[in-house]
């Protein structure tokens, strides 16, 4: 009988030193790529929020009164600290979320350490209003302040990035953090906080691991100024209700169904290659994946056929498998949900290809491609968050951005034309917080990421993702 393999440990991370729930619970860590066990994670009652909570609020006042300078100094050696440890922070990362490990190094870690080492630039940057006399014989300035306690609630899809994108502009503006990863996905969080804590004063960065239950602790710490969340709807409309009984700030970065307008006048061959590369990257779970293609029915056929094959080639695989495409789907929650909404597909869907899990060990699902789909399809409305596409056509301009408007989340679309014009007309028209043109998808730390209606409100990334963990302060002299 081969031996049982060794499960790792992860600890809390509170006011610099690494701790176990104060219970002793534990939550178990599953590798997504086999569905056994690998670790242990604590699993964080009240008390150790609230000794988290206690440790982000008594070092406040110090890194609060640091100077930008100084916030720069530590969030650029924070960015080295994670380059040199990239190797271990993708063990960590692949460990709880199955990705392609080639992949998370070349693509994810360089683009988390741009942003940190962004917003350490942002941090000597804030934008306001010039001093001046507005009116007469008053001087009027006006002060950016830190919030004071950020909680911050990151999700499975991007464990390490999301963490990042967090923490980042929350330091960078003077606040201290309580971070509480997904329950599943908690191990990048605590190695990052275990790096940072080299470089930052104890309890400016707390991490505390846990459930459903860890997190509504936090959100209604009464130390807690705002609450940042990226998240599902339901889960962002819980903490929002939550979070209102105490008139805490929010951020919200929830779901996305991403639609793609395909116009007849677009090239067909980059528009397939990009999309199919993009739409199931990670899986499909992402909040910004490439979901819903509209396509002109002039070229719908030629199309679907081309983005199915495309599709077909794409093959999911454990971390170090070389084919590898994508990984698995995170949980088996996850990959149930994914599959349900399959099995619920109407008699009019036809499913191109894919559709069923993979037959072996771990959440594994093909890339799946769907036509037929209508637009009050559950399908169509719902946002998947795995390797499934549907594929639909439109008979003009006017019925494509109706379609793409025709579901609650807004968060980002793309549009894929060589006409300026309709490009820019979409643009306009388009209920989301981004739109990219004949491309899909690439994030930059110097502009902002988030979402309208059902996807959100608050920016991550970007100078007016740093306002947000600020508050404006109006001094007249």
């Amino acid at each position: 009988m081969a031996d049982t393999p060794e499960l790792t440990t992860v600890l809390n991370h509170i006011g610099g030193k690494d701790v176990p729930a104060a219970s002793g619970a534990t939550l178990q860590l599953i590798d997504p790529a086999t569905a056994l066990p690998h670790g242990r994670a604590p699993l964080s009652g009240p008390e150790d929020v609230e000794t988290a909570c206690r440790a982000a609020r008594d070092a406040f006042e110090g890194w609060s009164g640091t100077t930008p300078a100084q916030r720069q100094t530590a969030l650029l050696r924070i960015a080295d600290a994670l380059e040199r440890q990239a190797d271990a922070l993708t063990c960590a990362e692949v460990a709880d979320t199955g990705k392609p490990r080639a992949l998370f190094l070349t693509d994810e870690v360089p683009a988390i350490v741009d942003v940190l080492r962004f917003f350490a630039g942002a941090a000597r940057n804030l934008p306001g209003a010039v001093a001046a006399e507005y009116a007469p014989g008053r001087t009027s300035l006006l002060r950016r302040e830190p919030v004071g306690v950020c909680a911050q609630i990151t999700p499975w899809n991007y464990p390490l990035m999301m963490a990042v994108w967090k923490v980042a502009p929350a330091l960078a503006a003077g606040n201290t953090v309580v971070l509480k990863p997904s329950d599943t996905t908690p191990s990048s969080a605590v190695l990052l906080a275990r790096l940072a804590a080299e470089h930052l004063p104890p309890g400016v960065l707390n991490v505390v691991c846990g459930d459903r239950d860890t997190g509504r602790s936090l959100v209604a710490h009464p130390c807690v100024r705002l609450v940042a969340v990226t998240g599902s709807v339901r889960a962002g409309q819980q903490i929002a209700a939550a979070a209102a009984a105490d008139l805490k700030r929010l951020h919200l970065e929830l779901g996305g169904n991403a639609p793609v307008l395909v116009h007849e006048d677009a090239d067909l061959g980059d528009a397939v290659e990009q999309l199919s590369s993009l739409a199931f990257y990670n899986a499909g779970q992402d909040c910004t994946a490439a979901t819903r293609i509209l396509v002109d029915r002039r070229i719908h056929d030629a199309f679907l056929t081309a983005f199915a094959e495309r599709a077909a080639g794409l093959l999911p695989g454990a971390p170090d498998e070389a084919h590898a495409a994508f990984g698995p789907l995170a949980n088996a929650t996850q990959l149930d949900s994914v599959t349900g909404l399959l099995d619920r597909l109407p008699d009019h869907c036809e499913i191109v290809t894919g559709g069923t899990p993979l037959r072996r060990p771990g959440y594994f699902h093909p890339a799946t491609v769907i036509a037929g789909a209508r637009q009050e399809d559950e399908i169509v409305q719902s946002e998947v968050f795995g390797p499934v596409v549907t594929v639909q056509p439109f008979a003009e301009e006017s019925e494509a951005l109706r379609m793409a408007n025709a579901v609650p989340q807004g968060l980002a679309a793309s549009v894929w034309t060589r006409d300026h014009d309709r490009a820019m007309r979409a643009c306009r028209a388009l209920r989301t917080g981004i739109v990219w043109i004949n491309t899909h998808g690439t994030t930059v730390s110097e502009m902002p990421h988030g979402g309208v209606r059902h996807s959100g409100y608050g920016s991550d990334l970007s100078l007016t993702g740093l306002l947000e963990y600020t508050q404006a302060k109006h001094v007249m002299l």
